[in-house]
């Protein structure tokens, strides 16, 4: 007892610390950390993201994104810029990183990090020091923003830039007298950044609240403390130089598919199979903002009510039209609605602090507890169910992971049902770290038969090692981390007739050929009067097409 008590009051003083940045920081990595070196690169958008930079490390051309030999007219070039750089500087410092996905997941890292950071720090003008300090704590360990960290592309980096410069807008919002013109630099300069990231994303989002905010207020003060008539201009210098440079090292195909290929498809059609209703992020957002959202929930009524209130009002202009829109998108990942998250935190966390707060109707509060309880057991639940398809066992981890997820709502429960909400929802970010530890770094790691890629990379290494990727050939099996594995001018061959052409063109060659295309290959190596030597072979499960497959490697001396 003696022991709780002292650790309620110790969560009680953090947010008055002198450094409360130096908390929030050894929170995030205690979160984070888990998994982020162990777990090998994902298929596919991670190993594309990483190769892809990896390439720009490796020609030294900084303008073009490419995966192989194909170009990737899909995304602006932020991102890369900022792996391939932290690539150099590990290097520099003789941390050899080329290779290691870990080393391309650090910009995600370092984004999501500065946004928790600007939550605290630029948060405090909407909702006071507390309360700025409690939401970035709720922020840090979301389950979305936790996936994004381990996770080599845009969406934590770009994270950071939409809050720094939402949290800026607000304080012009609040008081555009004391609005400097150093901040208004900052908000554009954040922008900037974004669109260097995501195009149009970290634009639209002020842009969507400045109209809510013009449309409730009737007026906009607001609008010339940011300064629009030289910032505008700013932040398209900060992209167009190398946008004009895209554009003519493409010929202008990174426009035509970038924007019609890639963004319009996602508005009018579930691109790439991820399509969803309307609702999809507010049905999944009790899993996506784990273990936050019970409390987001039982704060949205309050919210709701008190949204004459100028700080108030602008958090729900943040984040509702921004909600609205990307459920309204066809296309749907779970992390899109990631740029409200530091609102609704910010929303909470001020009502957990309220000693007027309005109290939440119950079936709401239940619907919060539900998805608390069901996700702190079902995260754990998931990784052992997932460890005995795919291996046939009972994972130990898993089971470590499941009692601190039932320790996890005890003691919210238990600090709750005192009316300690912000204790509540600060201990739920610290309980966390066991249940995500024990899923990331103790579960999924050890999945070896879905991380099909590091072992096939190794047997191919082993049968002909120096091997060079253009003499790497794979049937069947073209997720973009064998590219990252063995490299990005592995052929990715057609059938198994292909592959035996492949071979025959010069010695020493290797071949990977799906169990489906192995009598094709042999009829086409017959034909061909080359013997290919059986190697060895590795089966497992491919996880993006959700089926079992084995790859026998040939090889001919």
């Amino acid at each position: 007892m003696r022991r709780a008590m002292n650790l309620g009051s110790f969560l009680d003083r953090l947010p008055e610390t002198r450094r409360p940045g130096w908390w929030l920081a050894l929170l995030c990595l205690l979160v984070w950390l888990p998994g982020f070196f162990s777990i090998p690169p994902g298929d596919r958008d991670e190993s594309r993201f990483a190769q892809a930079s990896r390439q720009m490390v490796e020609t030294g051309d900084y303008v073009r994104i490419k995966l192989g030999e194909v170009e990737r007219n899909k995304k602006p070039v932020g991102i890369h810029w900022a792996q391939a750089g932290t690539v150099h500087v590990l290097e520099a410092v003789g941390i050899p990183a080329r290779g290691q996905i870990w080393a391309y997941r650090l910009p995600s890292l370092i984004g999501a990090l500065l946004a928790v950071l600007a939550t605290c720090y630029l948060g405090r003008a909407l909702v006071g020091r507390r309360a700025a300090f409690l939401a970035a704590a709720m922020l840090a360990p979301c389950m979305v923003l936790v996936v994004e960290t381990h996770i080599a592309k845009t969406d934590a980096a770009l994270l950071a830039s939409i809050t720094a410069a939402m949290l800026l807008m607000g304080r012009a919002y609040l008081a555009p007298a004391q609005f400097t013109a150093r901040q208004a630099l900052g908000f554009w300069l954040a922008l900037g950044a974004g669109v260097l990231l995501k195009g149009p994303i970290a634009p639209m989002v002020p842009l969507l609240a400045g109209i809510t905010l013009l449309v409730m207020d009737r007026r906009a003060p607001w609008l010339a403390a940011l300064r629009p008539l030289w910032g505008v201009p700013l932040m398209i210098a900060c992209a167009a130089p190398w946008f004009i440079a895209i554009g003519i090292a493409t010929e202008g195909r990174f426009f035509t598919e970038a924007l019609g290929d890639d963004m319009l498809n996602k508005v009018g059609s579930g691109e790439e199979s991820h399509w969803g209703p309307p609702g999809f992020y507010t049905f999944l957002f009790g899993i996506t903002a784990f273990p936050s959202a019970w409390i987001v929930l039982r704060a949205l009524p309050g919210a709701w009510a008190d949204r004459l209130k100028p700080q108030t009002r602008f958090l729900l202009g943040w984040a509702v039209p921004v909600w609205l829109l990307f459920e309204a998108v066809a296309t749907k990942l779970p992390h899109y609605a990631l740029p409200a998250y530091p609102a609704l935190m910010l929303l909470a966390a001020a009502w957990a602090f309220d000693p007027l707060r309005r109290p939440t109707p119950r079936w709401l509060a239940a619907l919060g507890w539900l998805a608390l309880g069901g996700v702190a057991l079902g995260l754990p639940i998931a990784a052992m169910a997932a460890a005995f398809y795919a291996e046939k066992r009972v994972d130990i981890f898993g089971l470590i992971g499941l009692g601190f997820g039932a320790a996890l709502i005890a003691l919210l429960w238990r600090t709750a049902r005192g009316g300690q909400w912000a204790r509540a929802a600060l201990l739920g970010a610290v309980l966390s770290i066991p249940v995500y530890a024990a899923v990331l770094e103790g579960v999924i790691p050890r999945l070896n038969a879905v991380w099909v890629s590091p072992r096939l990379a190794a047997e191919v290494r082993a049968a002909a090692p120096g091997l060079p990727d253009r003499d790497f050939g794979v049937v069947g099996y073209h997720e973009p981390s064998l590219q990252f594995a063995l490299g990005g001018g592995i052929a990715l061959l057609r059938d198994g007739a292909a592959a035996a052409e492949f071979l025959a063109q010069r010695p020493g060659r290797v071949v990977a050929v799906s169990h489906r295309q192995e009598a094709a290959f042999r009829a086409a190596a017959a034909e061909r009067g080359i013997t290919p030597r059986d190697v060895a072979s590795v089966t497992g499960l491919n996880y993006v097409r959700g089926r079992w497959l084995t790859l026998l490697i040939f090889k001919v001396d």
